[in-house]
This record gives structure tokens, C-alpha cells and sequence, in this order.
């Protein structure tokens, strides 16, 4: 497939900060420039198509500092080339003392452009893929905190080879780095709960998608990102980044596990948000997809969807909808059909078990499955899960003084437990 032409560093980035058109990005500059001290600057969509174009014109410095403002990066990052040539201008102030490529705030390499001299072999990008590979099994069992600096590792090695190596081996290395990066940002949002550092790491993942020209997994970022507005409840802001991610899966082709998983990411935003009838709607045609199914594989990064974890989607809505006998049920299925190696998958299904059951009125079951979360999560952590836990405890307040949980008490808040969740 032929690339397309224009400045997509740009375009990543704008879609990744929540500006799905040109009109949205222009119409932010001009009202975030009086906030910065700037007056009388308005920009029109004319002058984001020019910049998003394959010569896009090096922006003024009241315009640039506002596009950094929004898009948290600096110009040559956004695609832009100087007109004293790339990498000779002075170090602005916010991005002084930085080594190499860095982005201020962000400890992240930003994703470099092709580079001038072509220094390594095409096989460079097949091993560097390799390692991103082997990191996305270990993600599995190996405990977050140590395999987050690791692959932070990759990703800074991935940048340097970029700009060093032609095509076919830098598409490849260049989807790879997109794969890490959104590996990192997975760990940063579902295992360490840092949802700002994930929103930036999604970014780097969209601009390394877009020189992989990728667009199946530019979706899957794209949904990503939608977890993080949709965490918060800002409900108007993951639905806009579902419309780029659903955007991008209809140039994939995308197979009938990636629309469902599409269908569950955007059901769990709705819950989030409080309209449960919308996602439970949505769990059923993602049900429907995966039992149509569809003659397009599905790649194989995508490794953390399938049919049990779609029930734990629907369990999880069940219960926020007050459906508990239907939630119990599904999440019982649910939690004889997760594969072996599922541990972080396990806690949260436990967790929502033992939350049902606190629904019930029946606090030992509760405090019983909330034991076996937390047996669980000490053997592989996972913030989502322990977070399930917490929830099951404000739902005990009323049998407090009950053996069961005083005894859950003293596992939720032994020692190790206690540490563990505070150094994370």
C-alpha cells in the first residue's frame, strides 16, 4: 500500500489530543492563544490543511508555542522543518538541557523522521520486532514495574534506528516501536494507574503507527486513548476517539474480533459514564460480530481480547446496571473459560464476583472471592484488580464489623499488600 502524502506527524497528533477535524484544531489555537498571553491570533482550517500538507510551512512563533501548548510537542516533532535546517535551532527554554530527542515532561523519545544516511540492514527491523514480541508475553506474568522500564528501554532504541534504516525494514521496525509503545502505555494505564504518562506514551504510539502506515493498529491506539477520558467520565471525549479508532479499522481490514473488541473498549466507556442500556446494547452486537465472524485474521499483537474477556465486559455492565443474577452467571462462565495465563484478567473477575455477591447481601461470599483476588494479585499485580478489591470493601461498610471482613481487612492491609500498593 502506497503511503500517503502530507505532514501525518501532524495529523497523529491532532487526532490523538482529542481534534478530529481540522476545523476542531484551529478553532482550539484560537481560543487557547489569549489563555498564553498571546492576542489577536486566529487561525483558520486554510492553515492546518497547509500544515498538514507534504511541504507544510515552518508556523510562527506565537502560533508555534501555542500548537506545543496543545499538542505537547515541539514544532520539528509535529512534522515541521525549520528553515535553517532540521536540528540547528537554538534550544527553546522549556526544552533546553534535554538529551537527544527527548520531550520535555515526558521522559519519551519522540518518533524521529526518515533520516538522511541509511546505516543499518533491513534485518534490523525484523530483530528489533522480535524482542517487541517476546515483551508482549511477558506482560503476562512478569510484574509490571519491572517490565515498564524495560520496554521503555526498546522504545528508546527503536527511535535511534529509525531515521538509520530504508523501507520494507523500517516499516517494519516502525510498527514494531508502535507495538512497544503501546505496550507501555497499557502498563502505564491498566497496571500502574498513571493515565497522564499512558496519554502521552499513546501519542508516541499513534506518530510510530503512522510511519508503519499502519491503520489497524493506529485503531487499537486510538481506542486506547478512549479509556482514558472515558475513566474519568468525560463521556463526549471517548466517544470522538472511538469514531477516529472505528475511522482507521475500516481501512484495515479489520477481522470480526477487532470490530467486537471496537464494541467492548466503547461499551466499558459507556458504562463508565453511566449509560449502561447503550453498553449492554453494544456487548450484544459484539457478540453477534464474533459469531458472524469474517475472512480477515486477527493480527497478533492484539492478544488481550477474546471470548471470555468479552464476558467479562458484559458481566462487569451487568453488575453496574444492577442486573445481578445475569451478571453472576456471566461472570462465572466467563471465569472457567479465561485461559490459564490470564492472572490480571482473574483478579478483576474476581473482584466483580465478589462485588455481586456484596449486592446480595451475602458479605462472606463477598469477602471470599475478594480473598481470592487478592491470593491473586499477589502473584501478578494489576492496579485494575486491586482497584476491583477497593470496591468491594466500600461495599462491605455496612458488615464492617463482621468476622469475614475484619479478616479481609487484615489481607487487604498486611504488610506486603499495603507496600505494594503504595509504592505503585
Amino acid at each position: 500500500m502506497s503511503r500517503p502524502a502530507g505532514n501525518t506527524r501532524l495529523k497523529s497528533a491532532r487526532v490523538a489530543a482529542g481534534y478530529n477535524s481540522q476545523q476542531a484544531l484551529a478553532d482550539a489555537i484560537t481560543r487557547a492563544a489569549p489563555q498564553l498571553g498571546i492576542r489577536g491570533l486566529a487561525v483558520g482550517v486554510r492553515q492546518i490543511r497547509r500544515w498538514e500538507s507534504a511541504t507544510p510551512p515552518w508556523p510562527q512563533p506565537d502560533v508555534r508555542q501555542v500548537l506545543t501548548h496543545l499538542l505537547g510537542q515541539g514544532a520539528e516533532e509535529l512534522g515541521f522543518t525549520p528553515p535553517w535546517g532540521p536540528g540547528n535551532q537554538p534550544p527553546e527554554p522549556s526544552r533546553r538541557n534535554l538529551p537527544g530527542r527527548l520531550i520535555a515532561g515526558t521522559g519519551l523519545a519522540a518518533v524521529p523522521a526518515q533520516g538522511a544516511a541509511v546505516t543499518q540492514p533491513a534485518s534490523v527491523g525484523r530483530d528489533f520486532e522480535a524482542i517487541t514480541r517476546s515483551h508482549r508475553h511477558l506482560y503476562w506474568s512478569v510484574p509490571p514495574a519491572a517490565l515498564h522500564p524495560a520496554v521503555l528501554e526498546h522504545v528508546g532504541l527503536g527511535c535511534t534506528l529509525l531515521p538509520a534504516i530504508a523501507n520494507p525494514g523500517r516499516r517494519t521496525l516502525a510498527a514494531a516501536l508502535a507495538e512497544s509503545y503501546l505496550l507501555a502505555g497499557r502498563i502505564e494505564f491498566f497496571d500502574l494507574r498513571h493515565p497522564d504518562k499512558a496519554g502521552e506514551t499513546l501519542l508516541r504510539a499513534l506518530q510510530a503507527a503512522g510511519e508503519a502506515d499502519d491503520p489497524l493498529l493506529g485503531s487499537a491506539i486510538l481506542a486506547h486513548t478512549a479509556f482514558v477520558p472515558g475513566w474519568t467520565g468525560d463521556r463526549d471525549a471517548a466517544a470522538e476517539r472511538m469514531v477516529a479508532a472505528r475511522t482507521y479499522a475500516r481501512r484495515g481490514p479489520a477481522s470480526a474480533a477487532f470490530w467486537a473488541w471496537l464494541d467492548a473498549v466503547e461499551a466499558e466507556c459507556e458504562t463508565l459514564c453511566g449509560d449502561t442500556r447503550t453498553a449492554l446494547r453494544l456487548i450484544t452486537h459484539a457478540e453477534d460480530t464474533l459469531a458472524a465472524g469474517s475472512e480477515y485474521p486477527t493480527p497478533a499483537w492484539m492478544d488481550w481480547f477474546s471470548p471470555a474477556r468479552l464476558a467479562a465486559f458484559k458481566g462487569n455492565t451487568q453488575l453496574k446496571a444492577g442486573h445481578f443474577p445475569q451478571a453472576r452467571t456471566t461472570l462465572v462462565q466467563a471465569l472457567e473459560d479465561l485461559p490459564q495465563e490470564a492472572d490480571k484478567q482473574r483478579s478483576v473477575l474476581l473482584g466483580d464476583l465478589a462485588s455481586v455477591a456484596a449486592a446480595d447481601g451475602n458479605p462472606q461470599e463477598a469477602c471470599s472471592y475478594a480473598s481470592q483476588a487478592l491470593e491473586q494479585l499477589a502473584i501478578t499485580w494489576y492496579a485494575t484488580g486491586m482497584e476491583r478489591v477497593r470496591e468491594v470493601r466500600r461495599a462491605l461498610t455496612a458488615w464492617q464489623h463482621e468476622p469475614c471482613v475484619r479478616d479481609l481487612d487484615d489481607r487487604l492491609y498486611d504488610w506486603g499488600t499495603t507496600v505494594s500498593a503504595l509504592q505503585r
